[in-house]
């Protein structure tokens, strides 16, 4: 880019879970490196999420936050409610369009080459009522679901066809779907989709890995905490460290001598999980391929309701990540660690080659405009 204006891109970024977030600081690096300016980043979140600390101190773009559709829970902070969902979305429509009128400002005072937009719906509905000034590559994970070679789960079709529309909405106007995936595919053209690798930061890469004596739990709802606690007191004899969003929790909180709530933190989070000797999650797709990467089976448990974990919890295992329940039955990890094989080079060499089909998509789209 020697010789001219440095292309502006702006970030839009769905900012109700920690792989969407880390996925934009990683492209964010990726970008700022190749001569892009990232001129801003606008999350849509809800006033039940703060956005992480770690975010603002990966990137120096502006940040500005807006309310965004997200997923209602019940009492207990474990399952997700469909319907209460809709009605809570319906309810607050007029919040969301004070956000999509709050995008177009932004558009409209940065004038961006190109918008990427990592699964935010405002983006989607904004276009929906108006053609975006510039070019819109859409990237997630969730635009494999669009492709005929991903498998889906049998059954629950109306959950299915519900996942799929709302996909479809976050990619309103956009020329490109990115779809990250646990492996390679072959693109697929008449949906303009583009089988990348996952956006791992780089620390993963330089993680020191090794076998300790604990398991590593990430909860993205609070609520199961309950559900920790409950296993732990039945097995003491197991260590275990727990990153949560629990509001009682500053920085670390010892339940007992085994048993660690931590504030999520993302370098402690990796650190702990390079020398973890298995991982436990809900099933978020960033978190389980780190732990491909590094080589550490996992054990995935769904939120219940969530059907988009469900499904990310059966490619998983197909992809060799580990094992999937209903509950947190840690016991079954457990006694899966001694048939586990970290056969995991492929999924490296995939993953190594982010940088270059990425950045090679993104390129070949701003050349043209």
């Amino acid at each position: 880019m020697e010789g001219e204006r440095s292309k502006k891109i702006l970030f839009a970024v769905q900012g109700e879970g920690r792989g969407h977030l880390t996925q934009a600081i990683t492209l964010y690096k990726m970008l700022t490196e190749a001569g892009y300016d990232v001129c801003c980043i606008m999350v849509g979140s809800s006033e039940n999420r703060k956005l992480p600390d770690f975010f603002y101190t990966r990137v120096q773009a502006p940040v500005i936050q807006f309310q965004s559709p997200n997923f209602v829970t019940d009492a207990k902070m474990k399952t997700i409610k469909i319907w209460p969902s809709i009605y809570k979305t319906a309810f607050r429509l007029g919040r969301y369009i004070k956000s999509i009128r709050l995008f177009r400002e932004t558009v409209e005072k940065y004038k961006p080459d190109a918008i990427i937009n990592f699964y935010e719906p405002v983006v989607g509905l904004s276009n929906f009522f108006k053609k975006p000034p510039c070019p819109v590559i859409c990237v997630a994970h969730q635009y494999i679901y669009h492709h005929p070679g991903f498998e889906f789960p049998e059954g629950r079709a109306l959950d299915r066809m519900s996942l799929k529309n709302f996909t479809e909405l976050t990619a309103i106007g956009a020329i490109k779907r990115l779809g990250i995936s646990f492996y390679p595919l072959n693109n697929y053209p008449s949906k303009n989709i583009i089988i990348v690798p996952p956006l791992l930061r780089d620390a993963v890469f330089e993680a020191n890995v090794t076998e300790g004596g604990y398991l590593l739990i990430y909860l993205l709802n609070k609520g199961y905490s309950d559900d920790i606690i409950a296993w732990h007191n039945a097995h003491p004899e197991t260590e275990l460290h727990c990153f949560t969003d629990r509001t009682d929790v500053d920085d670390v909180l010892k339940y007992d001598g085994t048993l660690y709530f931590h504030k999520i933190n993302d370098k402690k989070f990796l650190d702990l999980m390079a020398g973890a000797k298995g991982f436990i999650s809900t099933a978020g797709f960033e978190s389980v391929c780190e732990a491909m990467y590094l080589g550490k089976p996992v054990l995935m448990v769904p939120v219940e309701g969530h059907f988009e974990q469900f499904c990310n919890s059966r490619d998983a295992a197909k992809a060799g990540a580990g094992i999937y329940d209903s509950a947190f039955n840690i016991s079954k990890l457990l006694n899966y660690l001694p048939n586990y094989n970290p056969n995991n080079k492929e999924f490296q060499k995939w993953v190594n080659s982010a940088f270059v089909k990425v950045l090679n998509e993104i390129n070949k789209t701003l050349s043209f405009n």
